[in-house]
């Protein structure tokens, strides 16, 4: 073990201590946390997977996680906001990248499923950074092995619900469409979460009603506020397992230019986090951040964006994991 991890009292091993190693220092993994190889049973482990082959309109998430692990050394290891310390109530890794063929969606995501399935045996849960939003899916169909029907809580500019693309079946665009169609979710307790813009046609969203989500638009959030926001999402999710999927995309272009297929009137990061906090009571199964795309970012806005929203997301994990030991 190298000395310059942070050990708590409750036999965690946390990330770098920055009084040793300087932050801009060393390799550069989610938060400075050690390797997976490097500490024995960890509770979540935080996963890259490098793909954008499923995307429809600009390429590079392939690079959004390393983008987002450099973005995420400023990160340290109190949350104030919620009073959890993640790092010392789970035991968090980061485990590398998922390494995927660009070149067949289907295979990269076949790899995407085994890896998911090998890095969540024994009961840990897994944090994906994209890469492009296919990654939910083969997400969803590991997760469901375990879980059974999931909810999933779908933060995004797109509702990710249509059917084929040039006549791909598994791109960025379709991931909740294939996963409603194979019955993976429960179909009363999803949600998307900041849906905005023109669609093809008010047909889209009645396939999305049918395929069983729920919507809370960005109007919405605007007109009706956070706080009614975050009491629908509660009671559209009630108790059940739950996925959370971030596409990056959900918050507006002024808070997240680095992404494929931005939307314009998207959630602030303050609103986005507020209701990321709010998850702390769900039984949150798993989660993924995707579609940051680093070619299109500026001083690394959507890189600190998606680190800050990686870094509430492991905060929700570890309460419920320590929680779960008691």
């Amino acid at each position: 073990m190298a000395e310059n991890y942070v050990t708590y009292d409750t036999g965690k091993v946390g990330p770098a201590d920055a009084s040793i190693s300087p932050r801009y220092a060393g390799i550069a993994t989610f938060a400075r946390l050690p390797r997976i190889e490097e500490v024995p049973n960890p509770d979540i482990a935080v996963v890259g997977v490098p793909f954008d082959s499923g995307v429809s309109y600009r390429p590079g998430a392939r690079f959004g996680p390393a983008h987002v692990r450099e973005s995420s050394r400023l990160l340290r290891p109190y949350n104030p906001a919620t009073g959890v310390a993640p790092f010392a109530s789970a035991q968090i890794v980061d485990a590398g990248d998922i390494a995927v063929t660009p070149y067949n969606n289907h295979d990269a995501m076949a790899a995407v499923e085994q890896a998911a399935n090998e890095l969540r045996a024994g009961g840990r849960k897994l944090l994906t950074i994209g890469g492009d939003h296919t990654v939910a899916l083969p997400n969803l169909r590991s997760v469901y092995k375990d879980h059974g029907e999931i909810a999933v809580i779908h933060f995004d500019a797109h509702l990710d619900t249509w059917d084929t693309y040039f006549g791909e079946d598994t791109n960025h665009g379709t991931p909740f469409r294939r996963a409603s169609e194979e019955g993976l979710l429960d179909l009363e307790r999803c949600l998307h979460v900041g849906i905005r813009g023109p669609l093809y046609g008010e047909q889209d969203l009645r396939d999305d009603e049918r395929l069983g989500f729920a919507i809370i638009s960005s109007v919405e959030i605007e007109n009706e506020g956070v706080p009614s926001a975050i009491e629908r999402m509660l009671k559209r999710v009630g108790d059940r397992p739950v996925y959370i999927s971030v596409d990056i995309d959900v918050l507006d272009p002024a808070h997240a230019p680095g992404t494929g297929t931005p939307e314009a009137g998207g959630m602030t990061s303050r609103e986005l986090l507020r209701m990321l906090r709010a998850l702390g009571a769900c039984n949150v199964v798993g989660a993924e951040v995707v579609e940051v795309a680093p070619a299109y970012d500026h001083a690394q806005l959507t890189g600190i964006a998606a680190a800050h929203v990686s870094y509430e997301l492991l905060s929700v994990m570890a309460a419920h994991t320590a929680a779960a030991a008691e």
